[in-house]
């Protein structure tokens, strides 16, 4: 069973490659660079849908409350494709695009307490400032203070610390932009973690698998013994899968268009398949009748509204919770009946990070993962240098990965 533990550090004992942290010595010292400009290395996408162009960059100094982050390493999500390819408000060009990296603190402004330079940590898009309303309460991940929002500026001053070498504004990306060597992210943005634990793998808890997990664990509350239907077994599907093997979920039906998806889904938990568009009934038809009534939990992972109307349809009437995880293009509407949802009970609730509040949270999943409860190895399928940053692009657009790992030096 999957339980919220105490907050404590972690003890692991898992290391990286080197048997090392990636800055021992370093931590608390003030390096050269500090309060300094530092000219690096950034993927720029400087056209809606068209390749990241590798150029030179420059990022400012923190200002206060705000760390700047050497990046070890970063991934990629569908997220990042969405944006990547948008060409409306709220897309904007020139981007740096990305929020699942883990790195390396290189300096601190002021006001910066809770981390120090050298501190290895996993910048999150969600805030967490501590004194709001919504931070003080177990009810919510949604800061007020520091809301979330899809802004090209950084969280607290509506402003840039990056751009190019002629001098013109580069834009964050949902407060963290690490497709770059460099970047600056609000504390409140921040969560440090162990050095010893692999920085290819705790990355995925930036973004991803956390909020998969976390669907199942903090959003829909899933308990031991129920039966969870999951909608698009990409990496997120196959994290909620996770989440609810976790949790104590007995049945855990997947549903997606690529028959393949199964095995995959079985190292996750997964013990049925619905392979949707293959069948004269709906893939909620399948789903009820399987059930006998529904499925106690359904997860829409993809992003499309026909699929929240088939999640929700084959949601157990009386108790069922329907969560909504995908993230569908700006302006898309969901039309259910009003009479549909007063007659059948059911909750249809969205997760943003699956609810997880990021500083509490993640160091429970670190500890997971490093007790060997939390599967992280699973999900990283592949791995590139950061040169060959647009070939983790190409393998997510064609369905040949779960979570490409991006390497900014090996």
């Amino acid at each position: 069973m999957f339980y919220l533990t105490a907050k404590r550090p972690l003890q692991s004992q898992a290391s990286v490659p080197s048997g090392k942290s990636h800055m021992e010595g370093v931590r608390g010292k003030c390096l050269p660079t500090a309060g300094k400009p530092i000219q690096c290395k950034a993927a720029v996408c400087r056209k809606a849908g068209e390749p990241l162009v590798i150029e030179e960059v420059t990022v400012d100094p923190p200002m206060p409350h705000e760390v700047r982050i050497r990046i070890i390493c970063t991934s990629l999500c569908h997220s990042d494709i969405t944006f990547w390819k948008l060409k409306d408000p709220p897309a904007c060009v020139p981007r740096i695009l990305e929020v699942i990296p883990c790195g390396i603190v290189e300096s601190i402004g002021e006001n910066v307490v809770e981390v120090a330079e050298g501190d290895t940590v996993i910048p999150t898009f969600l805030s967490t400032c501590g004194d709001c309303t919504d931070c003080k309460s177990p009810k919510s991940n949604l800061c007020t203070k520091l809301p979330f929002k899809i802004s090209p500026w950084m969280s607290r001053y509506e402003s840039s610390r990056l751009k190019d070498l002629n001098g013109d504004v580069l834009y964050h990306f949902l407060f963290v932009s690490s497709f770059s060597e460099y970047t600056v992210v609000d504390v409140a943005n921040v969560v440090k973690v162990d050095p010893l634990l692999p920085p290819d793998r705790v990355c995925l808890l930036g973004c991803g698998v956390s909020t998969g997990v976390g669907a199942a664990w903090r959003t829909a509350g899933v308990e031991p013994g129920s039966t969870v239907a999951i909608f698009g077994l990409g990496s997120i599907g196959l994290a909620v899968a996770e989440g609810a093997r976790l949790c104590g979920a007995t049945r855990i039906i997947g549903v997606d268009v690529n028959p393949d998806k199964f095995e995959v889904g079985k190292m996750f938990g997964v013990t049925d398949f619905v392979l949707a568009g293959n069948n004269d009934k709906t893939p909620s038809q399948v789903i009820s009748e399987m059930t006998d009534g529904g499925a106690d939990y359904c997860f829409e992972c993809v992003g499309l509204a026909s699929l929240v109307h088939e999640a929700y349809a084959c949601c157990r009437k009386g108790w069922g919770k329907m969560v909504i995880l995908g993230v569908d293009k700006p302006g898309t509407q969901l039309s259910i009946s009003s009479f549909e949802v007063l007659q059948s009970g059911k909750s249809l609730m969205g997760s943003l990070f699956g609810g997880l509040k990021p500083k509490d949270d993640i160091p429970v999943l670190l500890k997971k993962y490093a007790d060997k409860e939390l599967r992280l190895d699973e999900f990283v399928t592949h791995e590139v240098c950061f040169e060959d940053i647009n070939k983790a692009f190409d393998l997510l657009i064609r369905g040949e990965c779960l979570r490409c790992v991006i390497w900014m030096k090996k």
